[in-house]
């Protein structure tokens, strides 16, 4: 099965009619797994594929537009018929599992152990499932945050997660085929911690891909803006990320 990325969801922060929040259905050899769980994403993943037969889950980070539907994901796993056949490999930041335990006022996580398998990310975490190697890297952002580079049978497919302009970007992005980044801000303001990227930000990130796919772009942009604003810096194709699109590298 070549390398493909299916986009479940881009919008940021919130969920917009048509637009759910951030999500990814990653295919390749032999493993499917579900990237960021986005505030809408997991009724669009079941366009797609069946959820219960997800190999993996991968978390950039804990903010709700990339992991509020491990929710919706739970109660379908657990109540509504969809029982994987043994708990899915959940790797995400440390405190996942008590996040979801928290928010359902539970006072431990045993109850999720039947659906999902914990596994903490870091820097340079690597995993291979089938033919599918997934490696993590720290990003900067205002919260624990990875980034991630994606191998299957020579094609490689990076993402920034959210992130601010850092080393880890241009890492992940080199020799790979496509190089799908956030473009959430318009600029940048005076004084402030650099935690997400604009359109210029993420074309010169993307300097050592093929391609720059733009996704997470924030309400004071259009997509259109930040797609000629970042083609205008990288050299390569460059796109924008769309809901139920398929790209085949």
């Amino acid at each position: 099965m070549p390398l493909s990325l299916t986009t479940l969801g881009t919008a940021s922060p919130h969920p917009r009619p048509g637009r759910p929040c951030s999500g990814y259905l990653l295919r390749g050899g032999g493993a499917e797994v579900w990237v960021d769980a986005g505030t809408g994403t997991f009724a669009e993943l079941q366009r797609h594929t069946d959820p219960a037969r997800l190999t993996a889950i991968w978390i950039s980070h804990l903010h709700a537009d990339h992991s509020a539907d491990l929710l919706a994901a739970a109660y379908a796993f657990a109540f509504g018929g969809m029982a994987p056949a043994a708990p899915i490999p959940l790797y995400a930041p440390q405190d996942c599992a008590s996040r979801l335990a928290g928010f359902l006022g539970r006072p431990d996580v045993r109850f999720l152990n039947g659906v999902f398998d914990f596994r903490p990310l870091y820097d340079g975490h690597t995993v291979r499932h089938w033919n599918l190697r997934l490696t993590t890297r720290a990003v900067v952002h205002d919260t624990e945050a990875y980034g991630l580079r994606a191998e299957c049978q020579g094609s490689v497919l990076g993402y920034s997660g959210d992130s601010g302009p850092c080393e880890a970007l241009s890492e992940l992005a080199c020799g790979a085929d496509v190089f799908l980044c956030e473009a959430d801000l318009d600029r940048h303001r005076e004084g402030e911690r650099r935690v997400h990227l604009t359109p210029e930000d993420a074309g010169a990130c993307a300097k050592g891909a093929r391609e720059l796919l733009i996704t997470h772009v924030g309400p004071t942009l259009t997509r259109e803006a930040a797609l000629e604003r970042a083609a205008a810096i990288f050299p390569g194709r460059t796109s924008v990320a769309l809901e139920g699109v398929t790209k085949t590298m």
